[in-house]
């Protein structure tokens, strides 16, 4: 058994595919039928499609009207005017960074804002992930990889940023090396989403990547002078007031721990209480940083480090839900790259394809039966690509590589 999983050499190229296109059905058939089944926009459990989405458009609306959006119960009557609910409504709790992206979402109705923020940032998904795929060696084809990876439709029917965000954080981590000025305005405007941010200045200080870091630097103010513009002086104050609400209602469960994948919620899911759970979710944080620390021992900027900076953000903030996971396309791809050039070590197989399937299993195991997995199979990634990129010289069972195994 210890063979089964620690080589997985059963796995091999038309195994994965077949793999592959049944999760893209799946996935696709999801989407179709929620759709499908949906009246007059509302699904058939009586969510409006694109759930998250409505916060954003409520908040360009606000914009465009001059409206205070961190006042709570102007937020939420705003928001009732076009789609009330008995479960609540859905808060804005994203830094002033991120009302210029939402100011144009209040120029059209819903529905039109909502396919074209999709379309958008789903094609810049795509985009930014061909861009690891091709330094991969075009492992399988993009199209069925996208479709396939069950943390895409999870972005779709939530009408989340993630597509947005890991997009910025994906290319910036790719190009820190060749362009570091770009790289640095991508990481400036991934400031819309702070908590995924903090490995990245350490990286980048620790590999004496200075250019880039003065750039995101100055994106990072030019984003901040722009909020101030839109929305007057005092909306950072404004903002950090609504963060430590957000704060409480994160630890008291508001966003039910089964929906996150943060070592906190699962510490919390598991029935830890807040200081015990903020002491694991450090500890984690801790280990993560040493990890990075050690892949900047050269002091240079590598595409393993990138991977690993990447793949270790989820593992440091305490907020992170199952629709962030597509963040893991790049630092998959990178490992897959390496695995089918140099021969897949132990272990990396079995990685890759939890980190895959998880966003699937995620929320139903942790909602249904308390079990939290996204932290240990975080863990897992993190730790086979930090050990990959500190050691990349080839290994010797190539014949046992994914793409000629089947």
């Amino acid at each position: 058994m210890g063979g089964f999983l620690k080589n997985m050499e059963w796995l091999g190229r038309a195994r994965a595919d077949a793999y592959l296109r049944i999760l893209a059905f799946l996935n696709i058939s999801i989407l179709i039928f929620i759709v499908a089944t949906s009246h007059r926009g509302i699904d058939r459990n009586g969510f409006l499609i694109g759930t998250d989405f409505i916060s954003f458009w409520t908040t360009g609306h606000m914009l465009q009207q001059g409206g205070d959006v961190y006042d709570a119960a102007a937020h939420i009557a705003r928001q009732r005017q076009f789609f009330a609910t008995d479960s609540g409504y859905t808060a804005f709790f994203y830094p002033p960074s991120f009302l210029p992206i939402c100011w144009p979402l209040g120029l059209f109705g819903y529905f039109p804002a909502l396919a074209a923020w999709l379309i958008t940032t789903g094609a810049l998904y795509i985009a930014a992930v061909r861009e690891w795929w091709l330094r991969a060696g075009e492992p399988a084809p993009l199209w069925l990889l996208v479709l396939a990876f069950p943390a895409v439709p999870l972005v779709i029917t939530h009408g989340q940023t993630s597509f947005l965000v890991a997009t910025l954080l994906g290319l910036g981590a790719l190009l820190v090396r060749q362009r570091p000025d770009l790289a640095g305005v991508l990481f400036g405007l991934a400031t819309i989403k702070p908590q995924f941010g903090p490995l990245i200045p350490l990286a980048l200080m620790l590999t004496r990547e200075w250019r880039t870091v003065f750039s995101a630097a100055a994106t990072t103010i030019l984003l901040m002078m722009l909020a101030v513009v839109l929305s007057g002086p005092g909306v950072w104050t404004e903002w950090l007031a609504a963060s430590a609400r957000a704060q409480a209602a994160m630890e008291a469960g508001g966003v039910p721990f089964g929906k996150m994948v943060s070592v906190f919620a699962g510490a919390r899911l598991l029935g830890a209480d807040v200081s015990f759970s903020y002491g694991l979710q450090v500890a984690s944080a801790i280990g993560v940083g040493l990890g990075i620390g050690l892949l900047c021992r050269q002091h240079r900027w590598s595409a393993g480090l990138g991977a690993a900076v990447l793949a270790g953000a989820l593992l440091v903030t305490p907020f992170a839900l199952d629709y962030d996971l597509v963040l893991l396309a790049f630092p998959m791809l990178w490992l897959l790259g390496e695995g089918l050039r140099n021969g897949f070590r132990e272990w990396e197989k079995l990685a890759l394809a939890l980190a895959f399937v998880a966003p699937a299993f995620a929320r139903p195991l942790a909602l249904n039966l308390s079990i939290p997995i996204m932290p240990a199979v975080l863990a897992l990634l993190f730790a086979v690509i930090v050990l990959r990129a500190t050691n990349p010289a080839p290994v010797h069972w190539q014949e046992h590589e994914l793409q000629g195994t089947s």
